[in-house]
């Protein structure tokens, strides 16, 4: 039985598009406004200038900074994410569980801005770990895979046509 391989390509390329439609979409989307995150507060925060390039104060008197906000909703240490503390531009970036962000001089300890951030729930759409942990491996990873199957057919099916313009026989796939 001889195989026709550019229509079982075609018709792989065809499927695999229709079967990673919806996941593909969600990857896109979040992907490009992850892109934008620098650019487009509302996906995260702009990033302030403190007054020093060295920290002084400590982690009560951020602790403290941040309690006074009422968004923050932080109470206890418990109730905050993770620090990013930038030095040289004189900040510590606060963010609390609630995902408000709380951006605190580094000298001073005044709130330099407050704002709610985004980029890290796009995060999770985009990896798929918002919907459940399982979908991450059992969605979207297999939904890369035949993504990278669709450019690898799709180049194929792309430079088969210039092959046969050329007068060369196209590559045969093995199998």
């Amino acid at each position: 039985m001889n195989i026709n391989w550019r229509i079982w390509l075609r018709k792989l390329h065809r499927w695999g598009a229709v079967l990673v439609a919806l996941p593909f979409v969600v990857v896109i989307v979040t992907g490009i406004l992850l892109q934008l995150k620098k650019e487009w507060s509302w996906v995260q925060p702009p990033a302030s200038r403190g007054i020093g390039k060295t920290p002084e104060i400590d982690f009560e008197a951020i602790l403290k900074a941040v309690r006074g906000v009422q968004e923050a909703e932080v109470e206890s240490w418990a109730d905050i994410d993770r620090l990013d503390v930038r030095p040289t531009k004189g900040y510590v970036k606060v963010q609390a569980i609630n995902q408000w962000e709380v951006q605190v001089d580094l000298r001073t300890a005044k709130v330099l801005q407050v704002a709610y951030r985004r980029s890290d729930w796009l995060e999770s759409i985009h990896d798929g770990s918002w919907f459940h942990e399982s979908a991450k491996l059992w969605v979207f990873l297999p939904s890369g895979v035949v993504v990278f199957g669709l450019w690898l057919t799709g180049i194929y099916l792309f430079v088969l046509p210039h092959w046969v313009k050329w007068g060369r026989k196209p590559p045969r796939v093995s199998g």
